[in-house]
């Protein structure tokens, strides 16, 4: 079988399998895992949904060197790679399926371009699940009823029919109704405290505040003395008195509940935040097969989704550029402190304190970014010239390490 990773990732997986403070998991979450891990789920075989997602980089890329260099992964297929940076598998179960909200924005959906819409499934996070099973870039399926006979082989096959009904897999069975059955198992075990454990230094302190009748979404300089000893540091809590202040990151990366637990800090919404073009994508040199624009290759986003589908098409343009909301969750989980990760969804920066900078002074005169990917559609709103010195850029960086999982 070939190698799909480097020895490191592979390291990094197996960690990922038998983690240290394993949570028990229900019949349906374990079998997403077991499908969340299996490598034989990919043409050639050799390629889980874990080669992207590790859980000791918070379930995203997990190879130094592929972030070191484009941040962009090879599918099962040598030389094929997709077109963005893996997204973060955990925290993503919170997303609503994608429409239009009251202020007119769109909000919801998953992948970076929204296109797992969830009204297929009722699900976003299901449907994902099922996306890369089938992409020629990732794990190259020839289509759902071959996924669904790989699982039938499986070692799994019976928890999936004790999940699912006896007769589950029988060869009969409307093979799309299977891969549903199967991207809801996997998004089951996205959903589990494996993956959401809740359980960073932040949490602690939230838990607190809360416990003292604080609400966190609330603190500025005003108050944040009555914050004070209940789990963050002082320079930590400086760093979130500018996140939801001068910084103005929980605009986007919002401090709100979510069903009782704390914020998993997104939105669920779309910006072009001005991310310059990288120009070392491995999919700017793909077949044409792929991407028939070859180096001219532009990432629309959101537009270029929403151009695809008959209501939408009329709103394609405003949105060109356009990507979602991550969550700040693990934003900066690595397994040793000198671990290189990739940021943004092309995976241009290679640090926190290289994204705050970018944030805070994109818009300023002699800071040296390159241009945008995409011009058009710039949130200049909330980013660009925010003012915020050295100090306090470093600030917030402190305070974002706290939303770590233990």
């Amino acid at each position: 079988m070939r190698k799909i990773v480097s020895a490191a990732a592979i390291a990094l997986l197996a960690s990922c399998v038998a983690p240290k403070d394993a949570v028990k998991l229900s019949p349906i979450e374990e079998l997403g895992k077991k499908l969340f891990f299996d490598r034989d789920l990919s043409t050639p075989a050799g390629q889980a949904c874990a080669a992207c997602h590790g859980q000791a980089v918070g379930f995203s890329g997990p190879d130094e060197q592929v972030n070191k260099t484009t941040g962009i992964y090879e599918g099962a297929v040598k030389g094929r790679f997709g077109n963005r940076k893996p997204p973060a598998a955990a925290y993503a179960g919170w997303s609503p399926k994608l429409h239009i909200d009251e202020d007119g924005e769109f909000v919801g959906g998953l992948f970076w371009d929204g296109r797992a819409t969830g009204e297929g499934l009722g699900d976003p996070l299901a449907e994902q699940a099922m996306g890369p099973f089938l992409n020629p870039l990732e794990q190259n399926m020839p289509d759902a009823a071959g996924v669904v006979e790989a699982v039938r082989r499986s070692s799994y096959a019976g928890l999936f029919e004790k999940v699912f009904g006896a007769g589950a897999l029988d060869p009969g069975k409307d093979p799309g109704a299977v891969f549903a059955d199967i991207g809801r198992a996997i998004a089951a075990y996205e959903r589990s405290a494996e993956l959401n454990p809740f359980s960073s230094k932040f949490d602690g302190f939230w838990r607190s505040a809360r416990a003292k009748g604080l609400e966190v979404g609330s603190i500025d300089g005003s108050n944040a003395a009555d914050f004070r000893g209940l789990g963050l540091s002082d320079r930590e809590l400086e760093g979130l008195v500018l996140f939801n202040t001068k910084g103005l990151c929980s605009k986007c990366h919002v401090l709100t509940s979510v069903g009782g637990m704390p914020p998993v800090f997104a939105d669920y919404k779309y910006d072009n935040l001005g991310v310059p073009r990288a120009p070392d994508n491995p999919f700017l040199e793909q077949d044409k097969a792929f991407n028939p624009d070859g180096r001219g290759w532009i990432d629309p986003g959101l537009g270029g989704f929403l151009g695809t589908v008959g209501k939408y098409k009329a709103l394609a343009a405003e949105n060109v550029g356009k990507h979602r909301t991550p969550t700040l969750r693990n934003v900066d989980k690595r397994p040793s402190p000198g671990f290189v990760k990739a940021y943004m969804h092309n995976g241009y920066f290679k640090s926190l304190e290289d994204v705050v900078r970018f944030y805070n002074t994109r818009d300023v005169a002699g800071a040296g970014w390159p241009p945008p990917e995409v011009a058009a559609n710039l949130n200049t709103t909330e980013m660009g010239d925010l003012g915020l010195t050295g100090a306090e850029e470093g600030l917030i960086v402190e305070f974002m390490r706290t939303l770590t999982d233990k």
